[in-house]
């Protein structure tokens, strides 16, 4: 243990010192202060709306029609901000990484916000919020690809995700590639090794984006928690827990993409009553000693699956993209 790698092992010991000190300090949020945030995100159509969900024993389809209208401008209005701000600031900023990278990420949470606008969303955020440190990740359950919007609304992650067609597909392969999302292809199988070595480079980075992961590999229904795939938990990082609950009395969050493309998906939150929600960030933990990769992912689900009140089963994800053998379903 004494080697070169020593000393920087002991950075990192004492970093991960600092990060549970500052998660403990604030686990009551009774103190505000710039890494705490305990707050809900409600915009000024929020409110209105809000206010009338209380008031109105009966909506006529109008005031609905009206009130999808407005968000959709909403929408629109944050767009061409977006915008007019982030292609100068792209092409002519190229000379000064620092100050682009910083105006991007700015950026990009300003758009997540607007998309969080138009859903009427009230979010209400628990715990320390992330900071960019070296040699840590962060990991939630997934609902919906609107899991990263309402997270990167307050902290632009760096996220794993598969790649989309479409024209989902072109903003992540132009505004998302700013704060440094990863890409992958399911049916990729070289993509894994791909995945994996940039993972670890960008983890190791003190100046990159926190970077976000899903380790349950697809979208589920916000009642139960699936198997975690194990790569999140073999980059020898710090692993901080995200858990996310939607209030389904307004709307299911729940994306089925099977059934619903994602720009339906859209539509249908702009058309409810609103998107509510609460997300913990929880404490970071670490690999126990003896405890293997696969362990480790089971104990995130433990605390994340308690924190959100989801129930967990044995059951792997990808089972939603392929049907099963014969010989494994009589197994099981």
């Amino acid at each position: 243990m004494g080697g070169p790698g020593f000393e920087h092992e002991e950075v990192y010991l004492g970093a991960d010192k600092a990060l549970r000190s500052q998660w403990a300090s604030n686990e009551d949020n009774t103190v505000e202060s710039p890494g705490t945030v305990e707050l809900e995100c409600v915009s000024v159509s929020s409110l209105v709306l809000w206010c009338g969900i209380s008031v109105l024993d009966f909506v006529p389809y109008e005031f609905l029609l009206c009130c999808s209208i407005c968000r959709a401008l909403v929408l629109t209005i944050g767009w061409i901000i977006f915008l007019s701000c982030f292609i100068p600031v792209h092409f002519l900023l190229k000379g000064n990484d620092n100050l682009r990278k910083k105006m991007e990420r700015a950026l990009v949470e300003l758009i997540c916000s607007f998309f969080v606008a138009s859903w009427t969303g009230v979010v209400k955020y628990h715990g320390p919020r992330p900071s960019m440190r070296p040699k840590q990740v962060f990991v939630a359950n997934h609902t919906s690809m609107i899991d990263f919007i309402i997270l990167e609304q307050m902290t632009a992650f760096a996220v794993i995700m598969q790649k989309h067609p479409g024209w989902v597909g072109l903003l992540q392969s132009t505004i998302l590639e700013s704060v440094g999302c990863i890409w992958f292809n399911r049916s990729e199988a070289k993509d894994r090794e791909i995945v994996t070595r940039k993972l670890r480079e960008h983890s190791q980075g003190a100046d990159n984006n926190p970077l976000l992961i899903f380790p349950e590999g697809t979208c589920v229904n916000n009642q139960y928690s699936v198997m975690f795939k194990k790569g999140a938990f073999e980059l020898g990082c710090t692993v901080c827990p995200i858990a996310i609950k939607y209030n389904k009395i307004f709307v299911d969050a729940f994306w089925n993409s099977r059934k619903q493309s994602f720009t339906m998906h859209l539509l249908q939150l702009m058309t409810s009553w609103a998107v509510v929600c609460d997300v913990w960030y929880l404490e970071p933990q670490n690999l126990r000693p003896g405890e293997t990769p696969i362990e480790f992912a089971e104990r995130i689900r433990d605390i994340i699956s308690v924190r959100a009140g989801l129930k967990k089963v044995p059951w792997d994800g990808y089972l939603k993209y392929s049907r099963p053998s014969p010989k494994h379903r009589e197994r099981k």
